[in-house]
């Protein structure tokens, strides 16, 4: 039987994370990010079903719902939500659990745009003191033992080049990689490899939103840094199936982080 919680980490209605609760204790975390190009049109309804599914396995799955662009989102705001809502699970979250959740076992999930942010998150460690989402700026601090990057948008340099979502990328960041460099290097996974960060992409190769590029680009990276970086390739898989819960895509996925926690 699984239960459902919410809690709030901030005052505006996008600043909420939706729990849901396997019975047992000593439960082990994963943090659902969802994608839509970090724009306020899809929201955590894309994030849900995942959860849904995860907690059927014995792991508290908390969706993340963040600020986005046209809603009050974008740079640097995106980010710190989902760093204040990780955060939180220290306070609010382990007190709509009752206590039963084991936050030296928490990964990360994210599709797409949320393949971003649930793989950045794993990198706080490096972001410059002071920063949105560094662990000098939070008051408590929860880290991210592994992602999980489904279709990710790991590159945000490239992305931005390559105009990925008719321009989503320059969207979030309020500008071109040429013209705000210091926020692209804060924000983008690909520029702080060689942290030592777990993290598993998955892509399909016939993904037409976000190329497969994106993904090979940060695993070379973090490999050639030492990083224990692994990529997984579904031949004929495209972009949604792997937020499917009935696609093996998903499947992959979901055993990709039940072995990190």
């Amino acid at each position: 039987m699984t239960t459902i919680q919410e809690y709030r980490y901030g005052s505006h209605p996008s600043q909420f994370v939706r729990m849901h609760l396997p019975v047992g204790d000593h439960l082990p975390v994963v943090v659902v990010v969802h994608g839509g190009f970090w724009r306020s049109k899809f929201g955590i309804e894309l994030a849900e079903p995942l959860a849904a599914d995860l907690a059927k396995f014995g792991v508290a799955a908390a969706a993340v719902e963040y600020r986005r662009v046209g809603g009050g989102g974008g740079w640097p705001t995106t980010m710190a939500d989902v760093a204040r809502a990780v955060d939180h699970l220290a306070t609010a979250g382990q007190y709509v659990a009752q206590g039963r959740l084991r936050l030296d076992r928490v990964a990360a999930v994210g599709h797409s745009a949320g393949g971003q942010l649930a793989t950045w998150l794993t990198h706080r460690e490096s972001l410059r003191s002071g920063t949105a989402g560094s662990i000098t700026a939070a008051s408590e601090f929860v880290p991210i033992i592994g992602a999980v990057s489904q279709a990710g948008v790991l590159d945000l340099i490239g992305g931005s080049d390559e105009h990925l979502g008719n321009g989503a990328v320059d969207d979030l960041m309020q500008g071109a990689s040429r013209s705000v460099p210091q926020r692209y290097h804060h924000s983008s996974p690909l520029e702080h490899v060689g942290d030592g960060a777990r993290v598993v992409c998955v892509h399909g190769d016939a993904d037409e939103s976000v190329p497969l590029s994106q993904s090979q680009r940060y695993v070379d990276a973090a490999l050639a840094a030492g990083d224990p970086a692994r990529l997984v390739v579904l031949p004929g898989v495209g972009h949604m199936e792997l937020v499917d819960p009935a696609h093996e895509a998903w499947a992959i996925c979901r055993d990709s982080l039940l072995q990190m926690v």
